[in-house]
């Protein structure tokens, strides 16, 4: 009788706890994945961080699917899939607010993705923080940013397709800024240099709204915004401002606009490089490698980089050219050794 009740109560016990497990299971927080999709978009209500997302591409049928986020911002560029097969690709995103441009509306809370592509399918999402991400900080004007609105697009909103999971972009590109309004502004510089972690790349590319800026003032700023880099562990690299579309004669953009003269004859692509070798800061010649493609392409072939047939405007890049341009700078990233081959997308 003593051995029966002993059986009796344990199978009771275990009938218990397997009964209470669901409820328990029940009241942890989901995972963030699939349910939080739909056909095209997903929304994920996250706090600003850094989070690594991993998706599952592909279906029954062939599929091609790209992924973009936040404001715009292309995250995984787009990817082909046979029917019946799938594949996994996986991206690090900065998520903040304002989303887009530093002094911009505040946008959505959370994390909020898009599918795009020809034929998008998503079969399976997972988001997680991540806890060991390497940050690119990005420092500039409009034809950095964050752009809100079609057809424009900064080549910094465009650099996170060329990244794998592992490293994010923090885009606190902001347009109309100069040297100087950005060091003034509480909203960007005043906001980015204490987020700036040891061992994180900091690029800067200011150049186009300093129209007004003598010499001394330009490089006193360039060295204001090194020495803050530095002061707080960051690697400052400097990266000279893309051409204006702004063709000679004999088809060169040999020419105070293209190559960003100011109206006061400083040379300020000429100052940046001097800092840069005064300072022994890494250099992207931004500028000159622009210059070449830009030549080389022509009066009619280059009109797709930039939104010359949208606008007639010959600053600001298409979604086409910011997308080239970014892929200039993660080039020169991986040549310069500060950036792992293993951490970037090639193609």
């Amino acid at each position: 009788m003593r051995r029966f009740n002993i059986a009796l109560l344990a199978a009771l016990t275990l009938s218990t706890a397997l009964s209470t497990a669901p409820a328990q299971a029940h009241d942890r927080t989901p995972p963030l994945g699939l349910a939080n999709c739909t056909a095209t978009a997903c929304h994920f209500d996250v706090p600003p961080g850094t989070y690594d997302v991993t998706v599952r591409l592909g279906g029954e049928s062939a599929a091609s699917t790209a992924v973009t986020g936040e404001t715009r911002r292309s995250l995984l560029p787009e990817t082909a899939t046979a029917a019946g097969r799938t594949v996994i690709r996986s991206f690090t995103v900065n998520v903040r607010t304002p989303e887009g441009e530093p002094t911009g509306p505040d946008g959505t809370p959370g994390l909020d993705l898009t599918l795009g592509g020809s034929a998008p399918a998503l079969a399976d999402i997972s988001v997680k923080p991540a806890h060991h991400a390497r940050q690119i900080f990005l420092i500039g004007d409009s034809t950095v940013c964050d752009q809100p609105g079609d057809p424009y697009s900064g080549w910094g909103q465009q650099l996170p397709q060329f990244l794998r999971k592992g490293v994010s972009v923090a885009n606190y590109a902001d347009s109309g800024e100069s040297t100087v309004t950005y060091l003034e502004n509480p909203l960007l510089w005043g906001t980015v240099q204490p987020l700036i972690h040891p061992g994180d790349l900091v690029l800067v590319q200011l150049a186009h709204n300093d129209k007004t800026t003598d010499e001394a003032t330009y490089r006193a700023n360039l060295e204001t915004l090194v020495a803050g880099i530095r002061d707080r562990g960051g690697r400052p690299v400097l990266v000279t401002p893309i051409v204006r579309r702004w063709f000679n004669a004999d088809g060169t953009l040999n020419n105070d606009i293209a190559l960003l003269v100011n109206g006061l004859g400083v040379d300020l692509p000429g100052v940046i490089r001097s800092v840069a070798a005064t300072e022994g800061v890494t250099l992207i010649d931004l500028t000159a490698q622009t210059k070449a493609l830009v030549e080389s392409l022509g009066v009619e072939g280059s009109k797709a980089l930039y939104l010359y047939n949208e606008k007639k405007d010959n600053t600001h890049t298409s979604a086409h050219g910011a997308t080239v341009y970014a892929g200039l700078v993660r080039d020169a990233l991986v040549a310069r050794h500060l950036l792992p081959e293993d951490r970037v997308r090639v193609g």
